[in-house]
């Protein structure tokens, strides 16, 4: 995936728009299941056991989402393994995180989200995220700019990197050692240069901070697609660069990302490369 600025794309027909305001409200939906679902630590034993109560929870959602989306885009494929990374076929494919932030829900802790993003031969082409506990929706269309209920969002200005505040996130458990050598890593160098690092799952709602302008930089090595996907069209549409972390165009094959205000971009390449 390249890095657009919002100048260089079409603006949006208004069926694309129209297609986003019901997604977002087949997103919003499906939030409320999981607030319904909410509150007290889910207590599990076994791995098994925390599979299950994953599933039960995106089960419940997907309950509601799915044949919204599908009769939205009759012909558009699914994707709902939030694990899962990698390039998808040609054409159009809704990919949705039905609790991004699952474990987070599971513990009774407040970052998580409904996501869904219409990708269109690999490049998102719009986005709806839902924060059901403070009803927040950030939604991004291709050519129509980044927005939290209704109102745009912009990156950050800074133009010092150690004036930033930067964030990373844990792809998957059970990640591939090498990965999570590289992970510790970048943090050692970026704790070096820029302000303050925060590290949290889940990536979404970080990327979300980068395009509202709240946090400057977010990276990440390996990653999903259902957690990528909707902060790069996001952070894209308010005015930021993605990349890999060595500042190449990303793509969903790519093995790191990057979300950064331009004008710290140079400088976190730098940095995520040594």
């Amino acid at each position: 995936m390249s890095e657009p600025t919002r100048a260089a794309v079409a603006h949006p027909a208004p069926e694309g728009i129209d297609l986003l305001e019901q997604t977002a409200t087949a997103v919003r939906t499906a939030g409320s299941v999981l607030r319904e679902r909410f509150g007290e630590v889910v207590r599990y034993r076994t791995r098994d056991e925390l599979m299950g109560a994953l599933a039960d929870n995106d089960n419940a959602v997907l309950d509601s989402l799915r044949p919204r989306l599908e009769a939205l885009r009759p012909d558009a494929g699914w994707v709902a393994e939030e694990l899962d990374g990698g390039a998808l076929p040609a054409g159009e494919w809704w990919v949705v995180d039905p609790a991004e932030g699952n474990v987070n829900h599971l513990h009774a802790l407040p970052e998580w989200a409904v996501t869904a993003t219409l990708v269109r031969d690999n490049r998102p082409v719009l986005t709806v995220v839902h924060l059901p506990l403070t009803g927040e929706t950030y939604t991004a269309l291709a050519g129509g700019g980044a927005h939290l209920d209704g109102r745009p969002l912009r990156v950050s200005e800074t133009a010092d990197l150690g004036l930033s505040i930067a964030a990373t996130s844990q792809a998957r458990p059970d990640e591939q050692e090498n990965v999570v050598r590289r992970v510790g890593s970048s943090i050692t160098e970026m704790l070096l240069d820029a302000l303050v690092v925060r590290i949290a799952v889940p990536a979404t709602l970080h990327l979300l901070n980068v395009a509202a302008g709240r946090i400057d930089v977010f990276w990440q090595f390996a990653g999903a697609r259902a957690d990528l996907l909707p902060g790069a069209l996001l952070v894209t549409e308010a005015g930021g660069r993605i990349s890999t972390a060595a500042g190449q165009p990303w793509t969903p094959d790519s093995d790191s990302f990057l979300a950064s205000a331009p004008g710290v971009h140079t400088a976190a390449v730098a940095t995520l490369s040594r």
